[in-house]
């Protein structure tokens, strides 16, 4: 019993290699990209590049484990919900107010360190924020939510009460 069990789980593990999700890849520069509307120092691309992008652009580096199922399903889910809570590249599309919270909550996950998640960094070591770098990257967030509280109205940056 415990064979035909085994047999089993290989077939499914074999049959579930044929069936993969799309790829988070997209062609071109990105015409909604933060880059259109707010600065983006060289400095702070490199970090959002190295330790954001993967999850919250619409370009993802996949690594050679990402061709194995299941973990192309988890990695897809992981991106998918990235990219629902944050993507730079359709970054303009926000209303303004989710971009000023946005980037009120980059601030806060980076000095709570709950970005990169951990999961990301014990695979992409590269990832993982030196203090310098966290400060250069809560700085910039916080610079442009300042900007923007000087330009616009403050009701259209808060959150609404319910």
């Amino acid at each position: 019993m415990l064979k035909k069990i085994l047999l089993f789980l290989l077939a499914v593990l074999v049959i579930i290699q044929f069936f993969h999700p799309g790829r988070n890849r997209a062609e071109g520069s990105q015409p909604n990209n933060i880059l259109k509307i707010h600065p983006v120092p060289a400095q702070v691309k490199t970090i959002l590049d190295k330790a954001c992008a993967d999850c919250h652009s619409n370009n993802t580096v996949y690594p050679w484990y990402s061709k194995i199922q299941p973990v192309d399903w988890w990695l897809t889910n992981h991106i998918n919900e990235g990219k629902d809570k944050l993507n730079f590249d359709e970054f303009e599309n926000y209303n303004l107010r989710r971009q000023y919270h946005s980037l009120e909550d980059i601030s806060k996950t980076v000095k709570e360190n709950d970005m990169p998640l951990n999961s990301y960094t014990w695979i992409h070591a590269d990832a993982r924020l030196t203090e310098e770098e966290k400060n250069i990257l809560i700085s910039w967030a916080d610079a442009i939510r300042t900007v923007m509280k000087g330009t616009y109205p403050a009701d259209s940056l808060e959150r609404k009460k319910r």
